[in-house]
């Protein structure tokens, strides 16, 4: 499974398990998440999301956040879940928890490792740089191991994992699930023109048409950082967000309370952006699009309105978070998960990592051997949607 020589003592490490983000010292935690190129393990969305009440055990989250300490000082941290169902995951794994049935072996609850409700690639343990990484990864392994095995977890996932890490797992007999994903780059743009000329003549006249639609419907698009924004935009972007679910009914993927939109507004300003869209005659945003930034790389995260504007959700989740990238030195955008018409304005399908380790031999087996069909697939669907793109 791991390194042999991975126990925790001989390191002289103390292992805890935490019932909560909140038990864990602020700081301490976030020496190890800053560094990282994601947002979403730092302590203060974890915390949030806990303490608005959206990520908890009476809904199917029940965090056992890993922390070991070398000498009283936190060096590695995992944000962890027992699940007893799949929802808020955004990776669709109920074909393996019917295969699982199917066995007559358990499939929940489970342990899983993400950053909860938030499908954006990043997800890996925190460690302090002065540890081995790998080493690390092995111990911290074998305690989950050890963990899952006692409490009776059937299997253990992590998902949307950073790539650079993600080997550590599957050298220790992961199996690493492939799915399709979104991201623009940066190609060294100057301004929001040098964009559109990579477009071929026909996708450029459609963008330019798309952005000057606002305009002649009156609609003034304004990019503000969260710092700027007034505390009211936080509240109404939860009422914006849950009028966007309410559109989907039963494929709806609202997992989040006002609380957690509302508590960041104290912490978190600084990795928060808003695009709002504005009319006359009305001083609050009839439209709200969210994103998070971090060092060179933007996440989309929510968005909504309190009406349907022909053309906003394209300008308020993609141009003018790209035109925003473009001038402040930002190289990556993930725009979230979604349909195929983010092709039609940039953004490259990629490839994203989960990786699963089921306790039960027979269901670990039916996954290796299947897995690299199943990822071959994915790989070509991936190839197919960039042969989609109209660039030049």
């Amino acid at each position: 499974m791991s390194d042999q020589n991975s126990d925790p003592r001989e390191l002289q490490l103390a292992v805890e398990w935490h019932a909560a983000i909140g038990e864990i010292d602020r700081e301490a935690w976030d020496r190890l998440a800053r560094p990282l190129k994601t947002p979403f393990l730092e302590w203060e969305w974890l915390y949030q999301l806990e303490a608005s009440g959206s990520i908890q055990p009476h809904n199917g989250w029940i965090p056992v956040h890993l922390a070991l300490s070398h000498q009283g000082r936190l060096v590695g941290a995992a944000p962890l879940y027992v699940k007893t169902h799949s929802m808020g995951e955004f990776v669709f794994d109920f074909a393996w928890a019917d295969v699982a049935e199917q066995l007559g072996v358990g499939y929940y609850p489970k342990l899983v490792g993400m950053s909860p409700a938030t499908p954006s690639v990043g997800y890996r343990f925190l460690i302090a740089d002065d540890f081995d990484q790998r080493l690390m990864t092995a111990i911290m392994l074998d305690v989950i191991h050890r963990f899952c095995r006692d409490n009776k977890l059937h299997g253990t996932s992590f998902l949307f994992t950073e790539p650079d890490w993600s080997q550590y797992p599957i050298d220790a007999g992961f199996s690493a699930w492939e799915h399709q994903s979104y991201l623009w780059h940066n190609s060294g743009f100057s301004c929001f023109d040098d964009y559109l000329l990579a477009f071929n003549k026909n996708q450029r006249r459609n963008i330019r048409r798309e952005r000057s639609s606002l305009d002649a419907a009156g609609v003034v698009i304004d990019t503000v950082r969260a710092e700027a924004a007034p505390d009211s935009w936080f509240s109404l972007m939860y009422d914006y967000y849950e009028h966007t679910n309410e559109q989907f009914g039963p494929w709806a993927a609202k997992f989040l309370d006002r609380p957690f939109f509302e508590g960041l507004a104290a912490r978190y300003r600084h990795r928060l952006l808003f695009v709002a869209a504005f009319v006359p005659m009305r001083n609050n945003p009839v439209g709200l699009s969210f994103l998070v930034h971090k060092h060179d790389h933007l996440v989309g995260r929510y968005w909504g309105a309190d009406r349907y504007i022909d053309n906003l959700h394209f300008n308020a989740c993609y141009y003018a978070p790209i035109e925003w990238s473009i001038h402040n030195g930002i190289a990556t955008f993930d725009p979230g998960a979604g349909s195929p018409h983010k092709i039609r304005r940039g953004f490259r399908a990629v490839v994203n990592r989960s990786l699963h380790y089921f306790y039960d031999q027979r269901l670990r087996a039916v996954m290796e051997s299947n897995i690299e069909r199943i990822n071959r697939h994915e790989r070509q669907q991936v190839g197919h949607l960039n042969t989609l793109l109209p660039l030049k």
